[in-house]
């Protein structure tokens, strides 16, 4: 699903005009990377656990000519779904 089609099943569902449904998302989403940048986690109970992961910077292999290359030190995030989300997909 595409993020126009979120906006489309949002207005659809609650009523609100597709701009509306945008800027509703669209804060939604700020909010997620403002809590991870801060927090470090974003918690949604019972459907989804957002976390930050500091990864060290590491050494891989360019699959193309086989030289090796530095991958710089980052920040992943990790997804676990909650158990309503894990009920409502079996």
């Amino acid at each position: 699903m595409s993020k126009t089609d979120l906006v489309n099943f949002m207005a659809e569902e609650t009523g609100l005009t597709k701009a509306d449904s945008t800027r509703a998302l669209d804060a939604v989403m700020k909010g997620i990377i403002k809590g991870l940048k801060s927090e470090g986690k974003v918690t949604i109970t019972g459907f989804l656990n957002l976390a930050t992961k500091k990864k060290p910077a590491s050494k891989g292999r360019n699959p193309r000519t086989g030289e090796t290359v530095n991958i710089p030190a980052r920040t992943a995030v990790t997804i676990k779904a909650g158990s309503k989300l894990k009920e409502a997909l079996n």
